[in-house]
């Protein structure tokens, strides 16, 4: 099995991008090279190999600015969802009024009230049953970010019967790979 190569400052951006990281791993490069640790793993991995290709720091995201608290009126379903869509508890409690306790802000709704807003409040109810509909149906999306859960989840709908340790010993021998991190039935050539 190849070996994976240390992240340092001597390896060129192409090997970096090719090869698994951990957060962790990021994170403690970008500090130990003066590097901002702020963001998520795509925007750690976008600096470094800013960093590696160039040599310069690539700034960090603006953060907004500090919310403005406001009395927000009640909200009812003819309600407009505002800009910068907000999950707080008055939304919570509205929308398990008006679906019931089985209400979660689960990822894929929290992405439509932020990509919606003008619509109502009415349009985000029929929305998340959609969704909910949609995830029943088969297979939902998992963000970029969460590559292990994407993989383990393809790992099993491929191996029935195959336990949890064996689906972490392929995903260690997968990232340890030039490439992508995508389960293959040539994986389980470790097991």
């Amino acid at each position: 099995m190849p070996e994976r190569p240390e992240l340092s400052r001597d390896i060129d951006s192409d090997t970096f991008r090719e090869y698994y990281y951990l957060k962790q791993e990021l994170v403690a490069f970008c500090r130990e090279n003066g590097l901002p640790v702020s963001g998520g793993k795509a925007e750690l991995t976008e600096r470094i190999s800013f960093y590696l290709e160039t040599g310069n720091v690539l700034p960090a995201a603006a953060k907004s600015a500090k919310r403005i608290r406001t009395i927000t009126p009640e909200i009812t379903r003819e309600s407009v969802i505002e800009d910068n869509f907000v999950c707080s508890e008055k939304h919570r409690a509205f929308f398990k009024k008006e679906i019931g306790d089985s209400f979660s802000f689960n990822v894929p709704f929290q992405k439509w009230l932020r990509c919606n807003s003008g619509k109502t409040y009415s349009d985000a109810v029929s929305a998340y049953y959609d969704i909910i509909a949609e995830k029943k149906k088969g297979r939902s999306s998992i963000d970029r970010q969460f590559e292990y859960n994407t993989y383990i989840r393809d790992f099993f709908a491929d191996n029935a019967g195959k336990t949890l340790d064996d689906a972490i010993r392929c995903w260690k021998y997968k990232k340890s790979l030039k490439g992508h991190n995508r389960y293959e039935r040539s994986d389980l050539s470790v097991l």
